[in-house]
């Protein structure tokens, strides 16, 4: 590249090919800025690991050029992975009021808001950084203070929509902004990067309007205890439970460290308005009869520590559920905790509860675009390039095929991979070379180091099982003075199995017989090969077999 060429360089590095972990890098020659930087939570193969993170190293080799990072909103995916880049840059990072208080607290667990500049911006900001100039819009998604993102750069104008979804009848000015997209807009649109989580689902969401009327319903027949179950995020949902709480004369309790720690700041705040005659401590529950009663808890995805799980296990040290209780799980099922959810339901009916969620009735509404709100976007904007993000392939390919319907040129409609670069000059559009960009797993404080070979090994654990042999060797002699001592975990029933391991240890004994004195790694690899063949052989199963010989 022509070191004195303009030129706009976009690099994914999460959310596009999957959902969650969004992170896109926008580069020019003396400037760049990263979009969002957020985490996945692991699928169920992943075992072990804690979160799944972006990689970041392009991002730390080109930290001089770097100005900002730029939040849309405070959703896990699109902030949780900050704890991981912060301590490899120094740059402000920039959002909303909510967004912020939600990063604040995040970095705070990790003992890095002393280090980290957090600068609040408003849908009047106009944010420049470097090459880059940011307008901030208005979105409505479910959860406050969202942003779409309109940017001006060296090859033009671009607009990132952030999480968004058009509702037709908002609340509480809770809106996706469209006179301002427009506006942005009219000059002319380079490019769109737009959301595709629901592009495959057809019209409109449900307004919040239409949800909190079903959950009006439920309040309003409801002769028991009402315990509801959202995202701690969802500050609109929630204001909604205590309007509800407060029209149906019932006080609301809160039972979930992350519920509780939302609700403080978003009061505090001024993100909540809840009359303090409605808000009820836990410990005063007793005092009050079952119908005056609702109750707010963690564990809408089945986690196995929150509030509702451990309250459908029986398990709750101050709660428990009582015959008749109705309980309304309000947000949708992430894909892979589908089986979780399913078993603290079930439980749930066991103990005498009603259980509501998303499949059987309408409490809650999607916070991203169908695809006729997909398609307004793609109208409002009219831009000359397309490029779909938050999305698995299926959903950035049908976008794609939506915009070209819109009137996108097939040409200038692109699917892009994380660790694909495109870059925008004045000649046009290329692709770069592309970089790594292979999810980094997390497991405890280790960042990295679980790779394939260690998620084999879990994998072989979890269905085979381990082996141990254990041979004690004088030093001096060669003898061995104890064993071999053969451990099963998790292999098999050792008293059933008795006389497999016996004969384990013959065949041990024979090979410790055939290898010279003193050649302990010989006597390791032929007992662990000679083991898992015999196992193979007499039970069809291929543990993972250690020998462990110790010499004194």
């Amino acid at each position: 590249m022509d070191s004195g060429e303009n030129y706009v360089k976009l690099i994914p590095l999460g959310g596009l090919g999957e959902i969650g972990q969004n992170c896109m890098v926008l580069e020019s020659r003396d400037s760049m800025v990263v979009i969002d930087c957020g985490l996945m939570f692991p699928e169920d193969f992943l075992l072990g690991v804690d979160v799944v993170i972006p990689r970041f190293d392009y991002v730390i080799k080109n930290k001089d050029k770097l100005k900002g990072i730029v939040l849309t909103h405070g959703h896990e995916d699109h902030i949780g992975a900050l704890p991981w880049l912060m301590p490899y840059v120094d740059v402000p990072i920039y959002g909303s009021r909510f967004t912020l208080q939600l990063v604040s607290n995040k970095l705070s667990e990790f003992n890095l808001m002393d280090y980290v500049q957090t600068e609040v911006v408003d849908q009047n900001s106009v944010l420049e950084l470097g090459d880059f100039t940011f307008n901030f819009f208005r979105v409505c998604h479910s959860i406050i203070e969202g942003f779409g993102l309109g940017i001006e750069t060296p090859m033009g104008r671009m607009v990132h929509t952030g999480d968004f979804k058009l509702d037709r009848e908002p609340m509480g000015g809770h809106l996706t902004d469209l006179d301002a997209f427009r506006a942005f807009a009219e000059p002319g649109v380079m490019l769109l990067l737009s959301d595709s989580t629901n592009v495959e689902r057809e019209g409109y969401a449900l307004t919040e309007r239409e949800i909190m009327s079903s959950l009006r319903g439920y309040f309003a027949k409801a002769k028991g205890r009402i315990l509801v179950t959202l995202f701690s995020s969802h500050i609109q949902r929630m204001q909604e439970i205590f309007d509800l709480a407060r029209e149906f004369g019932r006080k609301v309790a809160i039972s979930g460290r992350s519920l509780a720690k939302n609700i403080d700041m978003a009061m505090e705040e001024g993100f909540l308005r809840v009359d303090h005659d409605v808000y009820c401590p836990l410990e005063d529950l007793p005092g009050y009869d079952d119908s005056e009663m609702v109750l707010l808890l963690t564990g809408s995805q089945g986690e196995p520590l929150s509030a509702l799980t451990r309250l459908a296990l029986g398990e709750h040290k101050q709660l428990q559920i009582n015959k008749g209780d109705l309980v309304l799980m309000s947000s949708r099922i992430i894909p892979g905790n589908t089986k979780a959810i399913t078993r603290v339901i079930n439980n749930l009916y066991r103990l005498g509860a009603e259980v509501v969620y998303e499949k059987v009735r309408a409490i809650h509404a999607s916070g991203h675009a169908h695809r006729e709100e997909l398609k307004v976007m793609l109208e409002t904007v009219s831009p000359r390039f397309f490029i779909p993000v938050h999305g698995e392939y299926r959903h950035l390919f049908k976008h794609v095929q939506l915009a070209k319907e819109c009137g996108v040129a097939p040409e200038r409609s692109i699917v892009l991979e994380d660790g694909q670069p495109l870059t925008f000059t004045a000649k046009g559009v290329r692709f770069e070379e592309e970089i790594f960009s292979e999810s980094i797993l997390v497991d405890g404080k280790g960042v990295g180091d679980v790779g394939h070979t260690v998620l084999k090994e879990r994998h072989i654990l979890g269905g085979e099982g381990l082996v141990i042999a254990i041979m004690v060797v004088s030093q001096e002699t060669g003898e061995m003075l104890m064993g071999p001592r053969i451990l099963s975990r998790g292999f098999i029933f050792e008293q059933q199995y008795a006389h497999v391991l016996e004969d384990a240890k013959c065949l041990v004994l024979d090979i410790f017989e055939d290898i010279p004195p003193g050649a302990t790694k010989k006597l390791e690899e032929k007992t662990r090969s000679t083991l898992r063949r015999f196992f193979r052989k007499i039970l069809e199963r291929d543990p993972i077999v250690i020998p462990l010989v110790i010499k004194v």
